[in-house]
């Protein structure tokens, strides 16, 4: 990350101007001043990198700007410069938030290794800040799959990973495009440096500029101070455009300029900064038709597209449903602590039978969803996946010997299974009609929360949101009563 903006707060004149001469001739912004007023002054006006605060001032000591600086939310990296040395003070600059401590005189080769080590602390700082408010990522799981087409991305992906070379990777929703490209990080030479990513398709139009190239303070309305780009949060690493075909024509045009140069501009700013990254990026559409209906440009698609990985819909390696099912069931049982041992014979039929438009998320959805509703029974049945009788039932053509769905006990109620829709139905909905069977087959509130497995006031709050009545315990039919009702 560069140090751009730089305060020399030195009273020596000598010093100072030195100091001056050799930050401007490397293209650093430099304010100077000999007092902690003008210091506080230029602080209050702009934001800055770095400081080289002087220990010794006329109107103070440098250590109690330090202390006062430590509180602010914004606040530029300090090296303690000093004449007068020593162990003591070294160590009270440092517990006080100094970033380094230089002794006068100093050679330029010590102003650089410290101007360097400025610069990647900085960038170490911004990019915890990214991972911090960042999302949790969910969908962080290995690329699996025994079927030949996964061996052969694997294949694909260990080629490529070692190069530096810009990877499209393309394929339908759900199929683990973001999987690709956290294994071609992991297996590449940028490894150990950040990994950043950016949803073009979950920031506003209006915003996406600012996102990918940072900007400076004031640039525009709400911006209160300035910001690093992702592109600078990714310098000396890799970061991914997830679903690029989103992005509009005006930040096509700069993010070529990126691909190309490697270099940008902070919106509202005119300092060119140089980045070095590795650029991969995802796509659920066809890019080759969106260059022809002029949607996308021909020559960002050409940069982007050097190696092209196509990850395959869960329907062309269907033999993967079966294992892909069985390491999703205990992952998800573990999760909401439910004790699932494994699927009936008609269940895993009913599975291998399905198309799978969402591909592998949806599946992993849909074993969620079946291990939540199956509780404490022990197997996954086909009533707990969630589809409709048309897409539940096995095609004709399907060559897999299935056994005959066994009747659970009466003691058991088993979820209803969805009304003909043309897909599945929600998790919600689901919900509701399973509670309503249970309620239909109770004597009382009291029966249907045990089977369940929930307390009254949890059935009472979600009869009452389902607008419902039911018998109460003493049998008389009662209109759902508030949540703070003793009964």
């Amino acid at each position: 990350m560069p140090i751009e903006k730089i305060i020399v707060l030195e009273d020596d004149l000598i010093v100072r101007r030195n100091l001056e001469q050799q930050l401007r001739q490397q293209r650093y912004d430099v304010a100077a001043t000999d007092t902690i007023a003008g210091a506080r002054e230029l602080l209050a006006k702009d934001t800055f990198d770095l400081l080289f605060l002087d220990v010794r001032l006329p109107d103070g000591e440098g250590t109690n700007l330090l202390r006062e600086l430590q509180t602010q939310p914004e606040k530029p990296l300090v090296v303690m410069v000093t004449g007068f040395g020593s162990v003591e003070s070294a160590v009270e600059c440092m517990r006080n938030g100094a970033f380094d401590y230089m002794l006068k005189p100093f050679s330029s080769d010590q102003l650089q290794v410290t101007l360097k080590k400025a610069e990647n602390f900085n960038q170490l700082l911004k990019v915890n800040a990214y991972f911090s408010h960042a999302e949790e990522d969910e969908t962080g799981y290995e690329l699996q799959g025994i079927s030949p087409a996964m061996e052969n991305l694997r294949q694909l992906i260990r080629k490529v990973a070692r190069t530096q070379a810009t990877v499209l990777i393309a394929g339908e929703s759900g199929t683990g495009k973001e999987l690709v490209a956290r294994a071609l990080y992991r297996q590449g030479p940028r490894h150990n440096a950040p990994f950043i990513k950016v949803n073009c398709a979950a920031i506003p139009e209006n915003l996406i500029e600012s996102e990918f190239f940072g900007h400076e303070k004031g640039s525009f309305t709400g911006a209160l101070n300035k910001r690093e780009g992702r592109f600078e949060l990714a310098h000396n690493g890799t970061i991914l455009l997830d679903e690029v075909s989103e992005i509009s024509s005006h930040v096509q045009a700069k993010l070529l300029r990126v691909l190309q140069e490697r270099e940008l501009e902070r919106v509202g700013g005119n300092r060119t900064i140089k980045v070095d990254v590795r650029v991969l990026a995802t796509t659920n559409r066809r890019l080759e038709e969106s260059v022809e209906r002029k949607e996308f440009r021909q020559d960002l698609f050409f940069r982007l597209n050097v190696v092209p990985i196509h990850v395959p819909p869960l329907r062309e390696h269907k033999e993967d449903v079966p294992y892909l099912a069985r390491q999703f069931m205990p992952r998800f049982a573990r999760k909401h602590g439910v004790r699932v041992h494994g699927f009936s014979d008609a269940c895993m039929a009913v599975l291998q039978a399905h198309r799978w438009p969402g591909n592998v998320r949806e599946l992993q959805n849909v074993i969620e969803r079946a291990v939540i509703l199956c509780g404490d029974a022990g197997l996954l049945e086909p009533d707990h996946l969630g589809f409709s009788p048309q897409t539940a039932a096995p095609t004709p053509s399907l060559t897999v010997s299935v056994a005959p769905t066994q009747s659970p006990p009466a003691s058991a109620p088993v979820a209803p299974s969805a009304p003909a829709e043309t897909g599945p139905i929600s998790l919600a909905e689901l919900e509701k009609k399973y509670i309503l069977s249970i309620m239909e087959e109770t004597p009382s509130r009291t029966a249907a929360a045990k089977v369940l497995g929930i307390s009254i006031r949890t059935l009472r709050n979600k009869l009452k949101e389902y607008g419902v009545t039911h018998k109460d315990d003493d049998g008389d039919t009662a209109e759902i009563k508030p949540e703070g009702d003793p009964n």
